[in-house]
């Protein structure tokens, strides 16, 4: 073991604040990248939302199956300070190439903009997040085991701080760089053409991953390094097997029973290697349950995200955007755990309750549970502001009036008559197979029937301008607008084509009396513009929209008035949200709270039950409940397709109150322990042992470890 003099500072070693600054750099870096990974995908390699999303997921569980890698390369081969060491340089270089990918002028030869060799930048992304996905699932059970090694024996006090500033320092991390590169990758940038600046945004998170490197070098010469201890995994495999093996072979009732199944590997195997994976066994069967804990968890960046694009961002002064709420949960651990730890734990002390580590677990996740409970009661809110929208077999009609007349419109079941530019207050319902015959009239004209084949399951505009002058325009809009944002389309009643550009977006030769398709802008004031050949030189061509909220839906009528120029009318399709986003806070509070008592606490029980020579292992596996809480949140979202997303809520508070209930019964029976005293025990016996035979006292019996 190589153990320099270890400095200390606050009573914490010295080393530790090398370790909780590289962790910081090292989770900026990630969140960085991860925030920008979905739209790169779509906006820049042009990938439609459901591959964008695949890929991203597989990423993010390559990250958390990877951990068992890196245990095993530190445990049993280059320790945890050369694998940190190792891993981070594949980990920088995976960012730098990622970074390079997102440059569109590698292969854009003719400086139109777009690259014109696009596997290049695929191959390039894809081997990056390779990369990357090694590095970070490489390096985290290490890290974290490794500021554990820097404390003495007697320091479990600090060690505990140690493990809440270092959750700390990763939710630092995260919460900054995810503030900090969408701001960046807005920007415009490039050499021939502008556009936003991916390879700025992701640059930054590449630079300080570099940074998070030198920093943990330059901590070298303090560090207290754990030398590897052999292939442990593959001896614990053999020793498990070997156990197995060993206990079917002496199935028949004359031997007798050994106190655990384990103790099959005795005639194989030395005692320690046999108590080290006992410890280890009995802390991976507690694993079992906590998987569920992170389906829940993990669903803050998709379900609870699609959750706000339903509800209004407005806060005051403030707007927040739906993938913005994601920051509550970091800015709550920021505040959280030094109030954890400074106030709320030792308040409890002082109580006089034994607040064990897997008390705290249990309570987390049942406020997990319950921030379910308050997600789907938010939902039921939402539900009720909802518009409805035609399932199954149903159609919805709703009738715009752009002529100068008044119109009678003859539905089955209704009559509506409407004035000039007006249109009815809310779409009708009708069965497809009931929807017979549709008339449209005017004062002094004759009747006209409507024919069309109204397409099922869908929304559907009647224009009408004239007795025998309709059209019938599908909606294409079965839902809320995505992300919170507004959909706007323009109807043209001009007589010639008009081109309209709206913050960017255009809408090009919507041709005469008809409707364009919508397109989609977030919250706020937009200027659009109108082109035509026929506006008079001296006539307004710049307008404004309405102050657009969240989840809305409008179409714009384009006009003449009788100067000649033109006007604008806007009539509302969808309304907007009016649930507020600040009804979120509760779960995540709620959620937020969990996670400082589960989360923190895992990490610090994991590494103070597990033996010296499997710290990272454990580690591993805790990581690796992460990935299996994500995979079953795609199979739960794919299997069961609820009606009402508030049922799903409920479900999966209801699972995780069940396995809370499992786990507390299996917590009420573990015992904990000290693997270091339970070491050096054996430490203490291999020296009597090797006394005795020094001294050559062959009547010393060795000490019996059966009760260990």
């Amino acid at each position: 073991m190589g153990t320099p003099k270890s400095r200390s500072c606050f009573g914490y070693p010295l080393s530790i604040f090398f370790i909780v600054v590289n962790e910081f750099c090292e989770r900026f870096s990630y969140y960085g990248m991860r925030a920008l990974l979905v739209l790169y995908f779509r906006n820049f390699i042009g990938w439609d939302d459901d591959l964008s999303t695949a890929i991203y997921h597989t990423f993010a569980a390559l990250c958390y199956l990877t951990p068992i890698l890196g245990a095993l390369i530190a445990d049993s081969w280059l320790g945890k300070f050369k694998t940190i060491i190792s891993l981070s340089i594949v980990y920088t270089i995976g960012q730098a190439v990622i970074s390079v990918s997102s440059i569109n002028d590698l292969t854009d030869h003719n400086h139109d903009g777009t690259p014109d060799i696009l596997p290049v930048h695929v191959a390039l992304s894809m081997i990056g997040l390779v990369l990357i996905a090694f590095g970070t699932g490489g390096i985290k059970p290490c890290v974290s085991a490794f500021g554990g090694d820097q404390f003495e024996e007697g320091q479990e006090k600090q060690r505990n701080r140690f493990f809440s500033i270092f959750y700390l320092a990763i939710n630092a991390g995260s919460l900054l760089s995810t503030i900090i590169t969408p701001i960046l990758r807005v920007q415009q940038c490039g050499i021939h053409s502008q556009q936003a600046c991916y390879p700025l945004a992701f640059g930054v998170p590449a630079a300080l991953m570099a940074v998070s490197l030198i920093v943990f070098v330059l901590g070298s010469g303090m560090y207290k390094k754990v030398q590897p201890q052999g292939n442990i995994m593959s001896k614990v495999a053999k020793c498990i097997g070997f156990a197995i093996k060993n206990r079917f072979r002496h199935r028949s009732k004359t031997f007798p029973k050994r106190e655990h199944w384990l103790d099959w590997a005795k005639e194989k195997y030395d005692e320690r290697l046999i108590s080290q994976i006992k410890m280890v066994m009995k802390v991976m069967t507690l694993y079992i349950p906590l998987p569920m804990f992170w389906a829940l968890f993990d669903q803050q960046g998709s379900r609870w995200t699609l959750q706000a694009t339903t509800m209004s961002g407005k806060m005051g002064a403030i707007e927040i955007q739906p993938d913005q709420m994601q920051t509550v949960n970091a800015i709550l651990i920021v505040i959280m755990v030094p109030i954890m730890d400074a106030v709320v734990y030792p308040l409890i002390a002082k109580c006089g309750l034994n607040f064990t580590s897997l008390k705290k677990m249990t309570v987390g996740m049942f406020l997990a549970s319950m921030a379910f409970v308050a997600a789907a009661i938010v939902q039921v809110e939402i539900d009720k502001t909802l518009p409805v929208f035609p399932g199954g077999n149903q159609v919805q009609i709703k009738v715009l009036n752009i002529g100068n007349n008044n119109m009678t419109v003859y539905l089955p079941g209704d009559t509506v008559t409407l004035e000039q530019m007006s249109q009815t207050n809310r779409f009708l319902t009708f069965d497809v197979d009931k929807l017979t015959s549709i008339n449209v009239s005017s004062p002094g004209a004759p009747v006209t029937a409507v024919t069309h084949d109204f397409e099922p399951g869908h929304r559907h505009t009647l224009l009408v301008w004239a007795p025998s002058r309709y059209l019938v325009v599908k909606d294409g809009l079965n839902q809320k607008p995505e992300k919170g944002e507004n959909g706007i389309r323009f109807v043209n009643t001009l007589n010639e084509m008009l081109t309209i550009t709206m913050s960017g977006k255009v809408y090009e030769n919507i041709t005469s009396y008809n409707a364009s398709n919508y397109q989609f802008f977030p919250s706020g004031v937009k200027d659009f513009t109108i082109n035509s050949t026929e506006i008079a030189s001296d006539c307004q061509r710049a307008f404004k929209s309405s102050n657009l909220d969240f989840g809305s839906a409008y179409t714009y009528v384009v006009r003449r008035m009788s100067d000649g120029c033109l006007e604008v009318k806007e009539f509302e399709d969808i309304p907007p949200n009016t649930v507020n986003m600040a009804l979120q806070i509760p779960q995540y509070f709620l959620l937020t709270c969990g996670e400082v008592v589960f989360s923190v606490t895992g990490l610090e029980f994991s590494y103070s039950q597990a033996p010296s020579n499997m710290k990272s292992v454990l580690q591993a596996g805790w990581l690796l409940t992460v990935a299996v809480g994500n995979i079953i949140v795609l199979i739960v979202a794919g299997a069961g397709h609820f009606e009402k997303q508030w049922a799903e809520y409920v479900l999966f508070a209801s699972l995780l109150l069940v396995v809370c209930v499992i786990f507390a019964i299996m917590a009420r029976f573990y015992t904990y322990i000290n693997p270091a005293e339970i070491e050096a025990q054996f430490d203490e016996d291999e020296k009597k042992k090797s006394a005795g035979k020094d001294n050559l006292y062959p009547a010393l019996e060795p000490v019996s470890q059966t009760n260990m």
